[in-house]
């Protein structure tokens, strides 16, 4: 079977409060999907559905050929999941917890736990009280757990969410060994350059998918125009002047200068020219490649 999970308009509602609103996708065996949106778009309520951990208020899932509301244990089984806020027991030592885990999964095999610490390269710190260790340390370790009993599956829910860029990339790199070997990953995250590592991106805001495909795909069929950095000053004065012309589809602070996105039939030449008209005579723009955060805004309408 190489199809893992399929979505049909699922919806979940929380009184008039709608999470999750008629979102359909597929995931393949092997992707890695990077599910990307901010706190409060649906992302969370999204996994936990396909686990069978809420019951949706509309739609249909299976998730490993096996159906979201009647079949979730089976489901649970075969997934491994990373919650954002996961349930270590702090006055425990990391291979303590990991054997406590493994044991709800039915493992008991002791190669098997061992191997888990090993993946994550916490051999060493076994023997650590989980209070005594760093953010980045506790995320290795709830991948153990996660990861300990061999799932088909992963879902990961803000996996490096508090933790510095070098260690969200070597997190990276453990996800990637184990899609080598076989596995699938849904991942949810805030960080639109982490999304750049998935195979795939979908795009949540307020409960609705937006769009998922490649990142590639995705900047060149979701922008509805070219980006340009643009250096003008003062800064402000020149982001004012642009939000009131007509001529740019958006336009933001990003650093130093700003983010254009001007209408593909639009020349820059004439772009320019208006800023310079207007008072910006050092006015320069360079073509840059678009971001997803580019796409993400665009599609939010923001």
């Amino acid at each position: 079977m190489d199809e893992v999970i399929r979505v049909e308009g699922l919806t979940k509602r929380f009184g008039d409060f709608t999470a999750v609103d008629h979102i359909s996708f597929t995931v393949q065996r092997g992707e890695v999907i990077g599910y990307l949106g901010p706190n409060g778009s649906g992302k969370t309520t999204t996994i936990r559905m396909l686990l069978g951990l809420l019951l949706p208020s509309e739609g249909n899932a299976q998730v490993l050929g096996y159906d979201i509301r009647r079949q979730s244990e089976a489901i649970r089984r075969q997934c491994g999941y990373m919650s954002q806020k996961f349930s270590l027991y702090h006055d425990l030592t990391v291979e303590e917890n990991l054997r406590f885990y493994a044991g709800v999964y039915g493992v008991r095999d002791e190669s098997q736990i061992q191997s888990a610490l090993a993946r994550v390269e916490l051999t060493a710190q076994r023997r650590t009280l989980v209070s005594d260790l760093s953010t980045g340390w506790k995320q290795r370790l709830a991948l153990a757990i996660a990861i300990v009993h061999h799932p088909q599956l992963l879902f990961l829910d803000e996996p490096t969410s508090g933790v510095d860029p070098t260690a969200r990339r070597a997190f990276w790199d453990l996800i990637y060994d184990l899609v080598n070997e076989g596995v699938t990953a849904l991942v949810t995250t805030h960080y639109m350059d982490e999304a750049e590592y998935c195979g795939k991106v979908g795009m949540m805001r307020q409960g609705k998918l937006l769009a998922l495909d490649t990142p590639e795909q995705l900047k060149k069929q979701a922008l509805p125009g070219v980006v340009y950095d643009v250096f003008a000053s003062p800064l402000i004065e020149a982001l004012s002047f642009l939000e009131a012309s007509p001529l740019p589809l958006r336009v933001g602070l990003s650093g130093d200068h700003l983010r254009v996105i001007l209408p593909r039939e639009v020349e820059p030449n004439r772009f320019l020219q208006e800023l310079q008209q207007a008072g910006y005579g050092n006015a320069r723009l360079e073509a840059v490649e678009a971001s997803l955060e580019d796409v993400f805004l665009a599609l939010s309408g923001k």
